[in-house]
């Protein structure tokens, strides 16, 4: 796996919040299952400037850090739904101010 050159500084807060949730997509992707939105090609379908890839990695990412939990139905197709853990949604807060302050930044 890739290893960055520069380590990562996480003696901040600052720091800690922005390699769980820094990504172009992942603030995106937690408002999407927040919202109820639980299945990746529905997940696609609302970032359809995002590639299937790119949303993947983040969130698998996401699910890393233990912000989602990917759940597999034993069923053929299989099928995956993403679910916000209880970090996850301590996490809303942040993702809803984010909202707030572009919607605001757009209507000046």
């Amino acid at each position: 796996m890739y290893e960055k050159k520069i380590p990562k500084d996480l003696s901040c807060g600052i720091g800690v919040t922005l390699e769980i949730i820094g990504g172009k997509w992942k603030p995106c992707l937690i408002n999407c299952i927040h919202k109820g939105i639980h299945r990746p090609s529905e997940l696609a379908r609302h970032n359809p400037s995002a590639s299937r890839r790119v949303l993947s990695l983040q969130l698998k990412e996401l699910e890393e850090h233990g912000v989602v939990k990917k759940v597999i139905y034993p069923e053929l197709p299989p099928k995956v739904e993403y679910f916000l853990t209880e970090l996850g949604e301590s996490l809303l807060p942040i993702v809803d101010l984010m909202e707030k302050w572009g919607d605001n930044l757009l209507t000046k």
